[in-house]
């Protein structure tokens, strides 16, 4: 029967270029994402840390502290966030009592109400301070301090800071937009590659639309133009089906040789059996059916080995109409029924092969049969199926065993060398067949050729 061997994703061409793409396609897409919006995060941050050093230089510019401690500033801020309550943008100025280390909120914005930020929070090594303000606000401030402002010597601390969530819109509409980008990136190249792995894998499916052609008998030789790297592979290819078909014809002429060369002493050691001495002609007759079974045998085997050298195709309908007329002329005293499913039968094989089969399915039971002889033929998942029966005695379940052994024959009564069968199963295996004998509700021997098709 057919061997059908199980494919895994990893064992297609197709799938290995098409994942190995698919992976590097969406590691490189990943990675840029997230160097991206690294970047845009850092580039967001330094202008956040911008605009609070320039609101903390405009501060520095404009404040002024009296000799009575009064601190004012000159001309408001520009930023309006300033003005509202909670907006998340602040600034606070603090001035250091005489004599003393501590400092006294002094002026701050209308956005910190009734709050105030911490003044005596510890520096760091940046410089940015993360403190917790109104309704607690995470945020990042920036603190300057001024010394010796006024004739007393006093100093004044300057705070500017700004809540993080501020930063939180625009990085969210930044990733938003990042994503969609690279997303529909990642698409249109997972798209390209698809496109790339079709049109370069395309002449490997048309060589092997091209192959099936030769297999199946539609062209002698692969046929078409191939880009360079395949080219030389159909060449290559071409040329072992050359010397194949050579080798095939010279071992067929060297069979047909060998049946000639056997034919006429076979023929006279045939007649010498018709001698007067018993001995002589039991002698000869034993000498003949043997070498006329070796014959046969070797010939069925020369044609087995050459039988898929190159694809054929045999019309199956014409070859069995024939067959059933040669047998109903041989067997004039047996009915022969022929019931063929389709007439496009097709038998992928040689016809001298399928009416060897054939004739031999179709003899036997016409030697074993009472009046009737049912010959059925279908095809069925790729399989062509042809069945033989009659209405003979038919086997035992121990004969059944051993019919189609070589040289054996079922009932010693009728003529023959017991090859018949065993040529049929041979020539059945050679085409990744087989052949099957089992009891017919007809009453006598049904047997079942299947062969791929």
């Amino acid at each position: 029967m057919i061997a059908v061997r199980g494919r895994t994703a990893l064992g297609s061409l197709r799938s290995r270029l098409l994942l190995g793409t698919l992976a590097w396609i969406l590691l490189s897409i990943i990675l840029a994402g997230l160097g991206l919006n690294r970047l845009f995060q850092d580039h967001v941050y330094r202008q956040f840390e911008q605009r609070l050093q320039t609101h903390l230089d405009q501060i520095m510019a404009d404040v002024n502290l009296d000799a009575a401690d009064s601190v004012t500033l000159q001309s408001r801020l520009s930023d309006p966030l300033f003005e509202q309550p909670y907006s998340g943008m602040y600034w606070q100025i603090a001035r250091q009592e005489a004599g003393s280390d501590q400092w006294v909120v002094a002026l701050r914005s209308t956005s910190l109400w009734d709050e105030a930020l911490d003044v005596n929070a510890p520096d760091t090594p940046s410089g940015m301070l993360s403190l917790t303000g109104p309704e607690k606000q995470r945020l990042v401030v920036l603190r300057q301090e001024l010394d010796e402002v006024n004739e007393k010597g006093q100093s004044l601390q300057i705070m500017v800071g700004g809540n993080r969530e501020l930063l939180a819109e625009p990085l969210a509409r930044f990733e938003r937009i990042l994503f969609l980008s690279l997303g529909g990136l990642a698409v249109g190249l997972i798209l390209a590659a698809v496109l790339q792995v079709v049109l370069a894998l395309y002449p490997l499916q048309l060589l092997r639309r091209r192959l099936l052609d030769v297999r199946e008998g539609r062209e002698p030789q692969v046929s078409g133009s191939f880009p360079s790297e395949i080219q030389p592979l159909v060449d290559d290819f071409n040329a072992v089906l050359s010397a194949n078909a050579g080798m095939v014809d010279r071992a067929r002429a060297q069979a047909g040789n060998l049946a000639h060369a056997v034919k006429t002493p076979l023929t006279i050691m045939g007649n010498a059996a018709q001698a007067q001495d018993p001995h002589l002609a039991a002698l000869v007759s034993e000498q003949v059916a043997l070498a006329q079974r070796q014959v046969d045998h070797h010939l069925s085997r020369a044609r087995a080995m050459a039988v898929r050298a190159i694809g054929v195709r045999t019309d199956v309908s014409a070859c069995l109409q024939s067959l059933c007329r040669v047998m109903g002329r041989l067997h004039s005293d047996k009915q022969i029924h022929l019931d063929i499913s389709e007439q496009s039968l097709v038998f992928k094989g040689e016809e001298q092969d399928l009416q060897e089969m054939a004739g031999n399915l179709l003899d036997n039971a016409c030697k074993w049969a009472t009046n009737h002889v049912w010959c059925q033929v279908w095809q069925q998942d790729n399989v062509l199926h042809l069945v033989v029966e009659d209405d003979g005695p038919g086997l035992d379940p121990e004969q059944l065993e051993r019919v189609f052994g070589r040289g054996q024959r079922a009932d010693e009564r009728h003529p023959g060398f017991g090859l018949g069968l065993d040529i049929v199963r041979e020539l059945a295996r050679s085409y990744q067949g087989q052949v099957q004998a089992s009891a017919s509700k007809k009453g006598g021997l049904r047997l079942d050729l299947m062969l791929a098709s």
